[in-house]
C-alpha cells in the first residue's frame, strides 16, 4: 500500500503528508528538490519533477494510489497530462486530483481554466479518480497582514461572497479521500468533492471581522483590480499578477457559492465541523 504525494514541500501536499503517516500505508513524497522537504520520519523522499518524464516513471513504479497537485505554472496543465499518462502507464487505478472551485464559471482564467481541461480529461479517458475542487484558501489572506494591521483590507474580493476554506480542511478531506481509495479492493467509481468554508463573505465581511479581532478600524480597500494587480506585480511574476487580477474579476461577477448540502456532505467527511475564517484570523494575530 503505496501512496505517492507530488507537490510534498507546497503548503497542501505537505499537510495531506502528515495526515497519512499514521495511517497504516507506505507514503512517497515527490519534490523537485528534497533538501527543501521536511517530511516526518517514515516518509520516503523522491526526487522527481513533472516536466521530467524518466524521473516520474521512476517515482510512480510501485505506487498504488497518487495524489496529484500542481503548482500554478504556466505549464500547469502539460504537467498534470502527462503525469497522468504516466500513471495509467504504471497501472495505477486510485487517483485523487487537485482541481479547483469553479472551474466551468471562471473559463477565462488561466489556472481555473487549465484545471477544468485536466477534469475534462480525466472523464473522458474514464480514470477512476476523485477530484477535489476546493474554494479560495483562508490561509492566503496571511500575506495581506501588513496591509491589514495598517487599517485596510486590500484584496478586491467583492461584493457575491466567497466561501474561504481553511487548508487542514481541504488537507483532511483529500487524507480521507486518498485512504478511502487506496484501502478499497477493487478500483472505486470516479466522483467529486467540492471543499469549501462554512460562510459566505464579502470584502466588507472579511474587514469587519479583522476589524473586530484587532480592535480597531479596518476598512475594506474597494474593487480596484488594476490598483491591486500592480501591487501584486510587484511581488510574483506579471502572468501571474494578471491572472490572480482575471479570478478576482471571476469574483465579482459570480462569487465562489457552496450548495446546499455541500458543508453537511464535507463535515460527515471530516467528522468535525469546517473551521471558520474569525478562528483562521485569531490564530493568524496569535501567532
Amino acid at each position: 500500500m503505496t501512496i505517492l504525494v507530488t507537490g510534498a514541500t507546497g503548503r497542501i501536499g505537505s499537510l495531506v503528508i502528515d495526515r497519512l503517516v499514521s495511517q497504516g500505508v507506505t507514503i512517497r513524497a515527490l519534490a523537485r528538490n528534497i533538501e527543501k522537504l521536511k517530511a516526518p520520519a517514515g516518509v520516503e523522499p523522491v526526487q522527481g519533477d513533472m516536466t521530467d518524464v524518466a524521473s516520474m516513471r521512476a517515482a510512480l513504479q510501485g505506487v498504488d494510489t497518487l495524489f496529484l497537485i500542481n503548482a500554478v505554472v504556466p505549464d500547469e496543465v502539460t504537467q498534470a497530462l502527462i503525469t497522468l499518462d504516466l500513471a495509467r502507464e504504471a497501472g495505477i487505478k486510485r487517483i485523487v486530483y487537485f482541481s479547483v472551485f469553479n472551474s466551468k464559471l471562471f473559463v477565462d482564467v488561466p489556472h481555473f481554466a487549465g484545471k477544468g481541461l485536466v477534469e475534462r480529461a480525466i472523464e473522458a479517458q474514464d480514470i477512476p479518480a476523485t477530484i477535489l475542487r476546493p474554494a479560495y484558501f483562508m490561509q492566503n489572506d496571511s500575506m495581506l497582514l501588513e496591509a491589514i494591521k495598517n487599517g485596510v483590507y486590500p484584496q478586491p474580493i467583492g461584493e457575491r461572497g466567497v466561501a474561504m476554506v481553511d487548508e487542514r480542511d481541504i488537507a483532511d478531506v483529500a487524507a480521507a479521500e486518498l485512504l478511502r481509495r487506496e484501502r478499497a479492493t477493487t478500483a472505486l467509481p470516479r466522483n467529486v468533492v467540492e471543499i469549501v468554508g462554512p460562510e459566505v463573505l464579502t470584502g466588507q465581511d472579511l474587514a469587519r471581522i479583522w476589524s473586530e479581532e484587532l480592535g480597531r478600524a479596518v476598512s475594506y480597500g474597494g474593487n480596484d483590480l488594476a490598483a491591486f494587480e500592480h501591487h501584486m506585480a510587484t511581488m510574483i511574476p506579471g502572468w501571474m499578477a494578471h491572472d490572480f487580477r482575471m479570478m478576482l474579476r471571476a469574483f465579482h461577477a459570480y462569487g465562489m457559492l457552496p450548495g446546499t448540502d455541500t458543508q453537511g456532505t464535507l463535515e460527515a467527511v471530516l467528522g468535525h465541523p469546517l473551521r471558520n475564517y474569525r478562528s483562521f484570523v485569531r490564530e493568524t494575530l496569535a501567532q
